[in-house]
C-alpha cells in the first residue's frame, strides 16, 4: 500500500498550468514545477508518471476550468450577444492586467500547446483535449453570435461558425502578443477593432 499523498492533486494541476501557459511545455522546467506547486520531485513523479503526464493532466484540467467560466458569462441572457463578447475581451484583458503587475503576460495553455505541434505528436491526449476544446469553443461563440443577430446587437454579415473563429483568433491573438508587454488598454483596443465586422 503506497503512502498517502501530502499535497493536493488539484493544486499542484493548478500551479503547473499556470506554469505552462506563460512559458510553455518546453520552457517549463521540473524544477520551475516542483517549486510553483510547492512539492518535492520525488512527491510529483509519485503522482505523475513523467512531465507529460503533468503537462496532459494540466491541460485537461485548465481547458475545463476556463471553459466553465466562459460558458457562464457567453450564455448569459441578461446581455445581447455583443456586451457578452465584449466581456470576454475584458476578462481576457484583466487577466493580462493582473499578470502584468507580477511582471509577466497571463499567457494560454491552449495558445501555448497550438504553437506547439510537436506536443500533438507526443501524446494523444493534449491532440484530443485541443481538438475538443476547439469544437465547445468555437458552438459557444457561434452561439453568442447567433443570440446578437436576434437580439439586433450583432450584424448579420458573417456566417455564424467564421464569426466564431474570428473572435477566437482575436483573443488567441491578443495572449500572443500580451507576451510582447503591450499595454493591456491598447490590447483592448485591439481586440474591439478585430471584431468590429460583428459588433458595429
Amino acid at each position: 500500500m503506497g503512502r498517502p499523498r501530502t499535497f493536493d492533486e488539484t493544486a499542484v494541476l493548478d500551479a503547473a498550468a499556470g506554469e505552462f501557459r506563460v512559458h510553455g511545455f518546453a520552457d517549463t522546467s521540473t524544477e520551475r514545477l516542483c517549486e510553483a506547486a510547492g512539492v518535492r520531485r520525488s512527491s510529483l513523479y509519485n503522482a505523475f508518471t513523467s512531465k507529460d503526464d503533468l503537462f496532459a493532466r494540466a491541460l485537461e484540467r485548465y481547458v475545463e476550468a476556463v471553459r466553465e467560466r466562459q460558458t457562464a458569462l457567453l450564455e448569459d441572457d441578461a446581455l445581447s450577444g455583443a456586451d457578452r463578447l465584449r466581456a470576454l475581451v475584458d476578462v481576457v484583458i484583466g487577466e493580462e492586467e493582473v499578470a502584468a503587475r507580477d511582471g509577466h503576460a497571463a499567457g494560454c495553455m491552449v495558445v501555448q500547446s497550438l504553437m506547439s505541434p510537436d506536443l500533438r505528436e507526443r501524446d494523444d491526449r493534449v491532440a484530443r483535449l485541443l481538438d475538443h476544446d476547439l469544437r465547445a469553443r468555437t458552438a459557444l461563440l457561434a452561439g453568442v453570435i447567433r443570440a446578437g443577430r436576434i437580439d439586433g446587437s450583432i450584424a448579420d454579415g458573417m456566417d455564424a461558425e467564421n464569426g466564431a473563429v474570428l473572435v477566437n483568433t482575436v483573443i488567441s491573438g491578443l495572449r500572443v502578443t500580451a507576451q510582447t508587454g503591450m499595454d493591456p488598454e491598447r490590447l483592448r483596443r485591439i481586440a474591439l477593432a478585430g471584431l468590429s465586422a460583428l459588433l458595429d
